[in-house]
């Protein structure tokens, strides 16, 4: 027997008995596997999710059912998929089933603490599923699970690894001033503007959420382990990667996808013509968010991307807290970025050497060109 069919094969069994004793485990098992077989935003197993569920898409995944079958089962639920997808879909997804490297990334979870959020959990934030079929089939949480849903309003503040003081001094103002205003500041963890966001936030005793590109036992970029610690301490450390993954470009890229869509609003304090943050703000204004942008000295190259977003995109021009806080506000109230903003956004093609499946959403035109801040 192949190490795949065996690795199916007890991960089959250990399904089977979860249906037989335990629903709601059975779920959580079922998405943590088919997570692990996925690179993050697969939007074709997210459709193949939506029609059967979980638990049964993990079934027929670990049957190695052929194409054919697998597409005929999403059509019986009302769905469309062609064989040729199911096929491609079949290609990437059953390599990687592995049952060592499984019941591995769960013990690591276990030692570090870090707890399983599915859709519909009280603390699931609500927002990430306006990504669709791209939205994440679960959430590893190391800190609070409630941090992005117990009733505060949340912003995400992002910007470039290599920021300039003056980015850095906005970034600090910008989080504390939310944070007086009971905003949760949602970032990257990553150096520069990232990491001054979520400094500053816990300076003012706020409450900040940190998303990574890997598993969060993994801290990334090592040197903000110190960081990212306090952050999990008060606030959460949040990935849709399980235990041991590590970071990568493309996981960057779509890890910004779950930044825009866990936050009410995003604000671009500092950004270079080729900021991965460019790559958040068009997941934010293609999911309708209020996308803000602070404008830099017109001789800088590192607020060019901040220009850019000002100057195309129809993105808002905010300079302190209390107007990046009317940005929650007036998409309480309904209004939202023009439709033309949006179709600007989505508009070019798609990144180049993405995994097959994935989705740059909203934030497709800046992939390419964007580094993965």
């Amino acid at each position: 027997m192949s190490i795949v069919k065996h690795s199916a094969a007890r991960l089959a069994a250990e399904l089977s008995a979860l249906r037989r004793d335990d629903g709601a485990a059975l779920e959580a098992f079922a998405r943590a596997l088919l997570s692990s077989v996925a690179e993050p935003g697969d939007g074709l197993l997210g459709r193949v999710v939506a029609a059967l569920g979980p638990a049964e898409s993990a079934e027929l995944l670990l049957e190695s059912v052929p194409a054919e079958r697998l597409a005929a089962r999403v059509a019986e639920a009302g769905e469309s998929l062609d064989e040729r997808e199911a096929a491609a879909g079949l290609e990437r997804w059953l390599p990687r089933v592995d049952h060592a490297a499984f019941v591995r990334s769960l013990a690591q979870a276990a030692r570090v603490e870090a707890r399983l959020l599915i859709p519909g959990d009280p603390e699931w934030p609500a927002g990430v599923d306006e990504l669709g079929v791209h939205a994440p089939l679960l959430l590893w949480i190391r800190g609070r699970a409630d941090a992005l849903n117990h009733g505060r309003p949340s912003i995400a503040l992002v910007g470039a690894r290599a920021a300039t003081g003056y980015g850095e001094h906005v970034a600090m103002e910008a989080s504390a001033g939310l944070v007086d205003r009971g905003f949760t500041i949602v970032s990257g963890g990553a150096y520069g503007i990232d990491g001054m966001a979520h400094r500053s936030a816990l300076a003012s005793d706020g409450v900040t959420v940190a998303f990574l590109a890997g598993g969060v036992d993994r801290f990334y970029p090592m040197g903000h382990e110190a960081l990212l610690s306090r952050i999990a301490a008060t606030g959460a450390v949040v990935s849709e990667l399980g235990c041991g993954a590590a970071p990568t470009k493309w996981r960057f890229l779509q890890r910004n996808r779950l930044i825009a869509a866990a936050s009410e609003a995003t604000v671009v304090l500092e950004a270079g013509v080729r900021s991965g943050s460019l790559n958040t703000a068009g997941h934010a204004a293609a999911l309708g968010r209020p996308l803000g942008a602070v404008p830099g000295p017109v001789t800088s190259p590192a607020s060019g991307g901040c220009h850019r977003l000002l100057r195309e995109y129809n993105a808002v021009c905010v300079v302190d807290a209390g107007q990046m806080a009317e940005l929650v506000g007036d998409h309480r109230a309904g209004a939202h970025p023009t439709g033309e903003a949006v179709a600007n956004l989505q508009r070019g093609p798609a990144a180049a050497g993405a995994p097959a499946g994935t989705s740059a959403g909203g934030g497709r035109r800046y992939a390419a060109a964007a580094s993965p801040d």
